[in-house]
């Protein structure tokens, strides 16, 4: 493992503490967990990168869907086997990710961040719970679509990159199955949870994770796993908007400076 400082340490921390409760509340906590180390380890390789990412955000998903399980409408059943199929595409996914460099990396996730910054302006009403809708039932075309499209594809876009699964899965389950967001959101964790165990498999089997650094970061990933879950049960998430708005564009501007100052 490279040398850390404590104060690189320290914001390390933070970062997969605000983390945690952004992907609980929205999802997508990996577009700040995953620049953070970027920016943290500037010359760690990709793969080391992503690894140590996965394995801090599974212990604050994981927690972060047990909360929703409790308190939430969740269809567990369905939740599992999309998250099977996402299991299987997010370790295909990390097989190809051991070859790819950080000047590839970097381009691509502030491509995602300005995305999904651009869908968030756009839907002002994202992250709100439907009142009054009635949800439409689960179909067998709908479930079998969800399992092939949502957990193959969503799964293999996070083993391979990552940043945004949190976000894209919640969209994904709300178009698919026609879920409320809030719902949507309480499936996606477990999903997200099969997603994050299948891409740290193959980065464990390659060697690619600084177990010791995941270990500190993943305290604070879950407590605002835990934190943000609750939140999101209570309040709803559309406070996080702004929040998130100006962490994507923060981001964007460090990672452009990073690469091409």
């Amino acid at each position: 493992m490279p040398e850390i400082t404590l104060t690189t340490l320290v914001l390390l921390c933070l970062a997969a503490l605000v983390a945690g409760w952004i992907d609980a509340v929205v999802g997508g906590g990996g577009l700040l967990l995953l620049p953070a180390l970027l920016l943290g380890l500037p010359n760690v390789s990709a793969a080391h990168i992503l690894g140590t990412n996965k394995a801090v955000a599974i212990v604050g998903t994981t927690g972060a869907a047990i909360t929703y399980v409790r308190k939430a409408p969740v269809q567990v059943w369905t939740a599992v086997r999309i998250g099977l199929a996402a299991v299987m595409g997010s370790m295909v996914g990390a097989f190809f990710a051991a070859g790819i460099g950080n000047d590839v990396l970097r381009p691509v996730i502030m491509v995602v961040l300005l995305a999904v910054a651009a869908f968030v302006m756009l839907r002002p009403s994202f992250g709100a719970k439907a009142e009054g809708e009635e949800r439409a039932p689960l179909t067998r075309a709908r479930i079998v679509t969800a399992i092939v499209v949502v957990g193959g594809g969503m799964g293999f876009y996070d083993g391979l990159f990552g940043p945004g699964t949190g976000t894209f899965l919640v969209l994904a389950l709300t178009a698919v199955l026609h879920l409320d967001l809030v719902t949507a959101s309480a499936n996606a964790k477990i999903v997200n949870v099969c997603t994050n165990a299948g891409a740290l498999a193959m980065f464990a089997y390659q060697g690619s994770v600084y177990w010791q650094l995941a270990a500190v970061m993943a305290v604070f990933n879950l407590a605002g796993g835990l934190l943000g879950a609750r939140m999101a049960l209570s309040k709803g998430a559309e406070f996080v908007r702004g929040v998130l708005l100006v962490v994507v564009f923060s981001l964007v501007a460090k990672l452009a400076f990073d690469q091409w100052a």
